[in-house]
C-alpha cells in the first residue's frame, strides 16, 4: 500500500506550504524591499555583480533562511546575493562605469560576454572531455566515469534560486553557447542501453526538481524497462529542500513521491543529492516535513556541498550540519573544494585550511556522521581527497588519493604533491619528491588530450 496516497495532511498546518512561488531577479533588485535598508554604494554593487554573474532568489528564502539582521554577513545573504568581491577589481570597475554612463545594451552585452569567458565557464572538461561522441556528439549528456552518467534535462535547467558560488553558473546567463542541457529523452534510454557498465543514472542541471513531476517521468519510467536493469540507481542532484522544499508537499509533490515509490519496488535505488551550506537551510519546519516525506518513500537523501569562504569555512557550521543531518535522517556524503570557476577567488579558502576545517569538524562528531568524504577537488582527471598534510622523507607534503578516476585503476591509489600553504587547487600543486609529473598525466595525456591537474 503506497504511503502517499493522499495529500499530507501535516501539510495545512505548515505556514509556508500553500505559499505561491515568487521569484526575483536581477531586474527586481531595486524592488525587493528587504534590500531598501541597505546602503545605495551596496545596492549598486549587486547591480554590478548581477550583470555578469546569474541572479535569482525566491520570497521563501528571503522570509525564512536569511537572518536580516545580521547583512550583509548572514551566510545565506552570501549565498544568494552578488557581492562586489565576486569579480575581479578590474572586472567590477569596468562594468561599474559602463552602468554609470548608461551606455547602450550592445556595448555592455558584448563587455560582460568576454568577463564571463574569462571566468572559465566550463571546469573540469565538462565539454571538451566529458561529452560522449557515439558516432555524434550527444548534447546534454556527460560520461566522465565508467559507472555513472550525467544527464542534464532541458526543463530542468534553472533553479528556485541561484548558489553565488554555483559552478554551472554558465548554464543560468542566456547564453545558449555556454549551456549544457537536452530534451532527448529516447536519446538517453538508448544510451543506457547501449552502455550496460552504467549503473548509476544522475539527473541534474540547474535543478531537475523545478520540473513537473509528468516531465520529470519521461526521463526516468524507461529505467523500470527489463532493458535498463543494469542502471540500479537513480540520483538526482537538487537545491529544492533548501530553496523550495513545497515541492514535495501537496498534489505535485504526491505525485513526484509515488514516482520514487515506484522505482523502490522495482528494486531501484533512489537518492537525491541534496546541496546543503549551512544547518540553518534545515531549520524551516517545512523543510524537515520534505524530508521526512522523501525518506517514507524508500529514497534516501545524500547530502553534499563545498567550503566556503563567508559562508561556512568554520568547523563548528560543518559539524552542526553534519550532526543535524543525521538526525533527519540525511547521510552526509561529500565535502567539496571551491571548483576554479566563476565567482571562485572570493569564496575560494587554501587547501591546507579546508582540510584543518574538515578533520576539526570530523572530530566534533559521531561516526554515523563521518561519512562525508572529502576534502574533494572534482578536477579533470577525477575527484581527488585531500587526506593531509604530513611529512614524508624529509619533505613536507600533501597527501592524496582518487576518489573517483576517470581510469577506475587510479582509484584509491594514494600520491603526493608538494605543500604549498597558498594552493586553493590541483592545478596549482606540484608532485612532491623531485617527481616532474603525476602518476596518471602520461595516460591521461595519451587517451584524453589533456595535460592533468584542472
Amino acid at each position: 500500500m503506497s504511503v502517499i496516497q493522499t495529500p499530507l495532511k501535516l501539510a495545512a498546518a505548515l505556514p509556508a506550504v500553500d505559499r505561491p512561488f515568487v521569484v526575483h531577479t536581477a531586474r527586481d533588485l531595486p524592488r525587493i524591499p528587504q534590500l531598501q535598508a541597505l546602503p545605495s554604494d551596496l545596492r549598486f554593487e549587486m547591480q554590478v555583480v548581477a550583470s555578469v554573474l546569474p541572479f535569482r532568489v525566491n520570497q521563501y528564502v528571503l522570509d525564512e533562511l536569511i537572518d536580516w539582521r545580521h547583512v550583509p554577513d548572514d551566510p545565506v545573504f552570501q549565498l544568494v546575493f552578488p557581492q562586489r568581491g565576486m569579480l575581479e577589481a578590474a572586472h567590477f570597475d569596468e562594468i561599474a562605469g559602463l552602468l554609470k554612463r548608461d551606455v547602450p545594451k550592445n556595448e555592455l552585452d558584448a563587455a560582460v560576454a568576454r568577463i564571463r569567458d574569462a571566468l572559465n565557464p566550463h571546469p573540469a572538461g565538462q565539454i571538451a572531455l566529458n561529452v560522449p561522441r557515439d558516432g555524434e556528439r550527444i548534447d546534454g549528456l556527460q560520461h566522465k566515469y565508467r559507472e555513472t552518467v550525467l544527464f542534464f534535462p532541458s526543463q530542468g535547467q534553472t533553479c528556485h534560486s541561484y548558489c553565488s558560488f554555483c559552478f554551472r553558473w554558465a548554464q543560468f546567463v542566456g547564453d545558449k553557447s555556454l549551456r549544457i542541457a537536452s530534451s532527448e529523452a529516447e536519446l538517453l534510454r538508448r544510451y543506457l542501453a547501449a552502455h550496460p557498465a552504467v549503473s548509476d543514472l544522475l539527473l541534474t542541471g540547474g535543478d531537475p526538481m523545478v520540473m513537473k513531476t509528468a516531465h520529470l517521468a519521461r526521463y526516468i519510467e524507461p529505467l523500470l524497462e527489463p532493458a535498463l536493469a543494469h542502471v540500479q540507481t537513480l540520483r538526482i542532484g537538487t537545491k529544492s529542500l533548501t530553496f523550495w522544499p513545497q515541492r514535495f508537499l501537496g498534489e505535485e509533490g504526491d505525485a513526484l513521491l509515488r514516482l520514487f515509490e515506484r522505482l523502490v519496488r522495482a528494486g531501484k535505488h533512489v537518492a537525491l543529492m541534496a546541496h546543503y551550506n549551512h544547518w540553518r537551510e534545515l531549520e524551516p519546519e517545512v523543510a524537515r516535513a520534505a524530508i521526512r516525506r522523501i525518506r517514507d518513500t524508500g529514497a534516501t537523501i545524500r547530502a553534499q556541498g563545498p567550503l566556503l569562504a563567508h559562508i561556512n569555512d568554520d568547523a563548528d557550521v560543518w559539524a552542526q550540519l553534519w550532526r543535524t543531518q543525521t538526525r533527519l535522517g540525511i547521510v552526509p556524503y561529500y565535502l567539496f573544494v571551491e571548483r576554479d570557476t566563476g565567482a571562485r577567488r572570493y569564496f575560494e579558502v587554501p587547501l591546507e585550511r579546508v582540510w584543518r576545517i574538515y578533520r576539526e569538524a570530523m572530530q566534533r562528531v559521531s561516526g554515523l556522521a563521518r561519512t562525508a568524504r572529502g576534502p574533494s577537488m572534482s578536477a579533470a582527471p577525477g575527484k581527488v581527497e585531500i587526506q593531509g598534510v604530513t611529512e614524508v622523507a624529509g619533505e613536507k607534503v600533501f597527501a592524496l588519493r582518487f576518489i573517483q578516476g576517470r581510469n577506475p585503476d587510479w582509484v584509491q591509489r594514494p600520491f603526493f604533491a608538494r605543500y604549498d600553504p597558498g594552493a586553493t587547487w590541483l592545478d596549482q600543486l606540484r608532485p612532491a619528491f623531485g617527481e616532474d609529473k603525476w602518476f596518471w598525466q602520461d595516460e591521461y595525456r595519451a587517451r584524453w588530450g589533456a595535460s592533468g591537474g584542472a
